[in-house]
């Protein structure tokens, strides 16, 4: 029993360390690295274990495990890697059909609940109908739920990626969620597909002016998402470690000052960086250059990872309006 649960927890330390080094990558979205160290505590929590403990470490690492398992095992991986999907017979794709049908019938009349159950039995079916999760979509954008039509537009585009109505609809959706950079990039595969399309063109034109017109949340961060920058353990540690370092402490003090200092009447005059007084803009930039190099100094890898954040933000999904 004692030698099982020792092979149970070099094998949860194994999984472990490997969603460490895919946590460092910096490959990641900050939303999916919450979820990895999330998923992390609750491993180390159930199992009692921790990276620091390496007497459960092991010679090879799991993805080395698996490459093994793969070059010894290779007719298992393909059977298993490449699962035959379901075809349905000519009795449930008829099925199939009349459920679309119907839930087109419900969004006629504005039941929009009821066509997301038809389209729903009919995806059952047939899953590998593109025009399912489509016309689902359209039913969830009018529900109100954008995320559930994205989702469904993406795994419409998935199976069909020429499906001109799947990236229009997607559109819609993200243009709802105020997405309107990613809708442009939508709507412009839309029209590419579908060139004559008075609808795409009239959203493309909305969402370009919206785009222009809606600032971006996170403008002052350079594109950075905050919330997941704020609730990125790494990043709060890495912080909290400035904060005590009393040459940080003296900057974030001189930047307090400049920004507040003409309130106070009897306010002296601080210098901050090379010279710059407590009303001087460029002595807060200043100072607030010497604070990021301070944090590149502490956490060089952090600070990359942040960068690359800012540099490639991946479009997300869209959606359109009617089945």
């Amino acid at each position: 029993m004692c030698s099982e649960m020792t092979e149970t927890k070099r094998l949860a330390f194994s999984i472990i360390q490997f969603l460490h080094d895919q946590l460092n990558s910096g490959d990641l979205s900050s939303d999916a690295q919450e979820s990895l160290e999330v998923a992390i505590q609750c491993l180390e929590t159930a199992f009692g274990v921790t990276t620091e403990d390496q007497t459960l470490a092991v010679t090879q690492t799991l993805p080395e495990l698996f490459a093994s398992a793969v070059t010894l095992h290779p007719e298992n991986t393909e059977v298993n890697a490449n699962p035959v999907p379901h075809s349905p017979t000519e009795e449930e794709v008829a099925e199939a059909e009349r459920l679309k049908t119907d839930g087109n019938d419900q969004m006629k009349v504005d039941n929009f609940s009821a066509a997301v159950e038809f389209y729903s039995k009919a995806i059952e079916i047939n899953p590998q109908n593109a025009v399912y999760y489509c016309n689902r979509a359209a039913a969830f954008s009018k529900l109100g739920n954008y995320a559930g039509a994205v989702q469904d537009c993406e795994l419409a585009i998935g199976i069909d990626p020429n499906y001109s109505k799947a990236y229009g609809r997607m559109g819609l959706a993200l243009a709802s969620l105020n997405k309107h950079t990613e809708a442009v990039t939508y709507y412009q595969k839309a029209l590419e597909l579908d060139p004559d399309n008075d609808t795409y063109k009239s959203n493309l034109k909305i969402a370009e002016q919206k785009m222009k017109e809606t600032p971006s949340p996170t403008a002052g961060m350079g594109g950075v998402d905050l919330a997941g920058l704020l609730s990125n353990p790494g990043f709060m540690n890495m912080a909290s470690n400035l904060m005590t370092n009393p040459q940080v402490q003296q900057l974030v003090s001189g930047m307090m000052s400049g920004a507040y200092g003409s309130m106070g009447a009897t306010a002296a005059p601080q210098q901050l960086g090379g010279g710059a007084g407590p009303n001087d803009l460029s002595g807060l930039i200043q100072a607030g250059q010497q604070f990021a190099q301070q944090m590149q100094q502490q956490n060089p890898e952090l600070i990359e990872q942040l960068r690359s954040q800012v540099r490639s933000r991946p479009p997300s999904a869209s959606n359109e309006e009617q089945p």
